[in-house]
Protein backbone atom coordinates (compact mmCIF):
# COMPACT_ATOMS: atom_id res chain seq x y z
CA UNK A 1 0.00 0.00 0.00
CA UNK A 2 2.74 2.68 0.65
CA UNK A 3 5.04 1.72 -2.44
CA UNK A 4 1.34 2.16 -4.20
CA UNK A 5 0.94 6.22 -2.37
CA UNK A 6 4.92 6.68 -3.01
CA UNK A 7 4.48 5.30 -6.75
CA UNK A 8 1.26 7.90 -6.97
CA UNK A 9 2.63 10.46 -5.46
CA UNK A 10 5.96 10.08 -7.82
CA UNK A 11 3.46 10.08 -10.84
CA UNK A 12 1.79 13.80 -9.59
CA UNK A 13 4.79 15.41 -9.03
CA UNK A 14 6.04 14.36 -12.63
CA UNK A 15 3.13 14.87 -14.55
CA UNK A 16 3.10 18.76 -15.96
CA UNK A 17 1.10 20.77 -14.87
CA UNK A 18 -1.74 22.20 -16.24
CA UNK A 19 -1.43 25.58 -18.27
CA UNK A 20 -3.45 27.90 -17.28
CA UNK A 21 -6.33 28.64 -20.37
CA UNK A 22 -4.85 31.20 -23.53
CA UNK A 23 -7.49 34.06 -22.96
CA UNK A 24 -9.03 35.02 -26.73
CA UNK A 25 -8.08 38.67 -27.58
CA UNK A 26 -9.15 41.34 -30.27
CA UNK A 27 -7.18 43.94 -31.39
CA UNK A 28 -8.64 47.43 -31.31
CA UNK A 29 -7.29 51.02 -33.37
CA UNK A 30 -8.29 52.91 -30.51
CA UNK A 31 -7.32 53.51 -27.10
CA UNK A 32 -9.49 55.86 -24.13
CA UNK A 33 -7.08 56.89 -21.61
CA UNK A 34 -7.40 59.14 -18.45
CA UNK A 35 -4.65 61.53 -17.60
CA UNK A 36 -4.15 63.38 -14.70
CA UNK A 37 -2.71 66.67 -14.24
CA UNK A 38 -0.93 66.26 -10.91
CA UNK A 39 -0.26 70.17 -9.99
CA UNK A 40 -3.84 71.71 -11.22
CA UNK A 41 -5.55 68.01 -10.27
CA UNK A 42 -7.50 68.06 -13.71
CA UNK A 43 -8.35 65.18 -15.20
CA UNK A 44 -8.52 64.36 -18.93
CA UNK A 45 -10.09 61.68 -21.39
CA UNK A 46 -7.54 61.23 -24.05
CA UNK A 47 -8.82 58.95 -27.20
CA UNK A 48 -5.56 57.90 -28.86
CA UNK A 49 -5.41 56.51 -32.00
CA UNK A 50 -2.69 53.76 -33.23
CA UNK A 51 0.55 54.79 -34.30
CA UNK A 52 -1.15 58.83 -34.37
CA UNK A 53 0.70 60.85 -31.54
CA UNK A 54 -1.24 63.19 -28.96
CA UNK A 55 -0.06 66.07 -27.13
CA UNK A 56 -0.94 66.02 -23.21
CA UNK A 57 0.77 69.58 -21.72
CA UNK A 58 4.19 68.24 -22.09
CA UNK A 59 3.93 64.62 -23.20
CA UNK A 60 3.85 63.19 -26.32
CA UNK A 61 1.46 59.68 -26.20
CA UNK A 62 1.48 57.27 -28.24
CA UNK A 63 -0.73 53.79 -28.85
CA UNK A 64 0.95 50.78 -30.48
CA UNK A 65 -1.62 48.60 -30.05
CA UNK A 66 -4.95 47.92 -27.84
CA UNK A 67 -6.04 44.76 -26.99
CA UNK A 68 -9.55 43.32 -24.84
CA UNK A 69 -11.30 40.05 -24.54
CA UNK A 70 -13.23 38.45 -27.19
CA UNK A 71 -15.63 37.45 -25.28
CA UNK A 72 -16.04 40.49 -22.70
CA UNK A 73 -14.90 43.81 -24.18
CA UNK A 74 -15.53 45.57 -20.95
CA UNK A 75 -13.51 43.52 -18.39
CA UNK A 76 -9.98 44.10 -19.64
CA UNK A 77 -8.18 46.09 -21.89
CA UNK A 78 -4.29 46.34 -22.29
CA UNK A 79 -2.45 49.28 -24.41
CA UNK A 80 0.66 49.10 -25.54
CA UNK A 81 1.96 53.01 -24.85
CA UNK A 82 5.06 55.15 -25.44
CA UNK A 83 5.09 58.76 -23.83
CA UNK A 84 8.00 60.87 -24.20
CA UNK A 85 8.41 64.21 -22.26
CA UNK A 86 10.90 66.85 -23.96
CA UNK A 87 12.57 67.22 -21.06
CA UNK A 88 13.90 63.58 -19.96
CA UNK A 89 16.19 61.64 -22.52
CA UNK A 90 14.57 58.39 -22.01
CA UNK A 91 10.56 57.62 -22.09
CA UNK A 92 8.63 58.55 -19.22
CA UNK A 93 7.09 55.19 -20.25
CA UNK A 94 7.03 52.30 -22.96
CA UNK A 95 5.18 48.46 -22.55
CA UNK A 96 1.74 47.19 -21.64
CA UNK A 97 -0.63 49.59 -19.40
CA UNK A 98 -3.73 46.93 -18.14
CA UNK A 99 -6.76 49.14 -17.29
CA UNK A 100 -7.66 46.85 -14.59
CA UNK A 101 -4.70 47.42 -12.66
CA UNK A 102 -2.93 50.69 -13.06
CA UNK A 103 -0.22 50.83 -10.85
CA UNK A 104 1.04 47.23 -11.78
CA UNK A 105 3.35 48.92 -15.12
CA UNK A 106 2.53 52.32 -14.25
CA UNK A 107 3.93 55.59 -15.57
CA UNK A 108 6.69 57.33 -12.92
CA UNK A 109 6.79 61.15 -13.68
CA UNK A 110 6.62 64.19 -11.22
CA UNK A 111 3.87 66.25 -13.14
CA UNK A 112 1.29 63.68 -15.48
CA UNK A 113 -0.19 60.52 -14.29
CA UNK A 114 -1.50 58.25 -17.53
CA UNK A 115 -3.42 55.32 -17.00
CA UNK A 116 -5.83 53.40 -19.39
CA UNK A 117 -9.54 52.81 -19.32
CA UNK A 118 -10.78 50.76 -22.57
CA UNK A 119 -10.65 50.05 -26.12
CA UNK A 120 -12.45 51.39 -28.39
CA UNK A 121 -13.82 48.88 -31.39
CA UNK A 122 -15.35 50.68 -34.57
Amino acid sequence: MRSLLSAALVVALCAPAPSPAQERVSSASVAVVRALDKISGQTTDLELVRGEPRRYGRLSIVLGDCRYPTDDPASEAYAWLEIRDPAMTEPAFSGWMLASSPALHAMDHPRYDIWVLRCKSS
